[in-house]
């Protein structure tokens, strides 16, 4: 699918972006995890009567430009692969989202994994402004402007650990304080938790 029937289909859902932010930014989820911990596919477990996958598209949606997922296949959505190659963990999406916004015209990247909710609605508001940052207590959810792009690439050549809070120190990305709690759906235990005490902050589904 183009990046035009992209941004049409997400506005004839009503995800289009809606944010006032003028950056051209790619909306990068993390996908590629094998949910060791869980036992599962944690994307496609149900939560609030949808997907977390479904969750975390419709909350990203109206912030960025278009959305792409890394390291997983969905009709409808731009798939990139992990760079160099898989098994990097979250990096290696990263790094291929970087390339690719580097090479297709992209300001910046906002990334996010499939198992942390609920969604922050104002993500690229807390996020966007001079050089990399994260929120505090969940680094996957960042902001990556592209020029990051060749240092992950370098990075990640001569870097053995590809520890996510390592490259975090590498960079000097800011961290942002979260406004409200957000849940890590790792585990069984992790779900239950969401379930009992977050999931009235999550959208539920029609």
């Amino acid at each position: 699918m183009t990046e035009a029937n992209t941004f049409a289909k997400m506005e004839s859902e009503g995800l289009a972006p809606t944010h006032p932010n003028t950056k051209k930014i790619l909306g990068a989820i993390l996908a590629g995890g094998g949910s060791r911990r869980l036992g599962r596919d944690k994307a496609a477990e149900i939560v609030g009567g949808k997907p977390m996958l479904d969750h975390v598209i419709e909350g990203l949606a109206p912030q960025v430009a278009e959305i792409a997922l890394c390291g997983r296949d969905r009709n409808g959505l731009r798939r990139i692969e992990d760079r160099p190659s898989p098994g990097l963990g979250p990096l290696g999406g990263l790094n291929g989202a970087l390339a690719f916004a580097a090479a297709h015209g992209f300001d910046a990247v906002i990334s996010a994994p499939v198992d942390v909710l609920p969604f922050p609605a104002d993500l690229a508001a807390r996020l966007v402004g001079d050089g990399p940052a994260v929120l505090e207590d969940q680094h996957l959810l960042g902001f990556w402007p592209v020029s990051c792009a060749g240092a992950l690439d370098a990075y990640l050549a001569a870097a053995p650990d590809v520890a996510f809070h390592r490259w975090l120190d590498h960079i000097k990305a800011r961290k942002v304080g979260e406004r409200a709690r957000l849940f890590n759906l790792n585990t069984q235990a992790d779900l239950d938790a969401f379930k009992r005490d977050g999931a009235a902050k999550a959208p539920q589904s029609e």
